[in-house]
């Protein structure tokens, strides 16, 4: 026996095992779909965190929100029992909330189920709009095309992909604005 006291279990359980860093689950359907955008605004990568395309049931999108930074309408979704919306599940640090909720002005915490591969995930965060258009406002090239590059990229169903496509063209013919040109690798 050697002159150092035993550690108890508690501290001796610390030392074996990694700090787990406090997690929370998030769906994204906009612009954050799209990692890179993401870390634009959290300032650090969060690939890692993606656990892949998910669904909300019971609600819809629509452009229902004028982005003011953006110039233009921006995604939000709307309950409608028929309805649908895909997006990508993050399971991110809870460090990262605060600025998540800065990127998010303008919209509100809501706590949804999300279905993942066959599983449900209770619990998980989304953002809904405070004050809703009463109608939908197109979005800009700009943001057109980061929704699209997030949902192809963390692998929304193509058929989803195609009538997001769609629906954002349809808003900008209305609204006069020209659609962005899609150019292949």
């Amino acid at each position: 026996m050697t002159g150092v006291p035993a550690q108890p279990r508690f501290v001796q359980a610390m030392i074996s095992e990694p700090f787990r860093e406090p997690m929370f689950y998030y769906f994204a359907y906009g612009s954050c779909m799209c990692p890179v955008d993401l870390k634009r605004s959290l300032g650090e990568n969060v690939h890692a965190h993606v656990i892949g395309a998910a669904t909300l049931r019971g609600y819809r999108l629509g452009f229902f929100r004028q982005s003011r930074l953006r110039n233009c309408g921006v995604l939000d979704v709307v309950k409608d029992p028929t309805a649908f919306v895909e997006g990508v599940l993050y399971r991110l640090p809870q460090r990262l909330s605060d600025r998540l909720d800065l990127r998010e002005e303008g919209y509100q915490h809501e706590i949804v189920t999300i279905h993942h591969q066959g599983q449900q995930y209770e619990n998980v965060r989304t953002y809904v709009v405070l004050e809703k258009l009463t109608e939908e406002l197109a979005p800009n090239d700009w943001y057109f095309n980061v929704v699209l590059r997030g949902a192809v990229t963390c692998g929304l169903p193509e058929q989803y992909c195609w009538q997001l496509f769609n629906h954002m063209h349809q808003l900008q013919q209305r609204h006069g604005l020209q659609a962005p040109l899609l150019r292949s690798a």
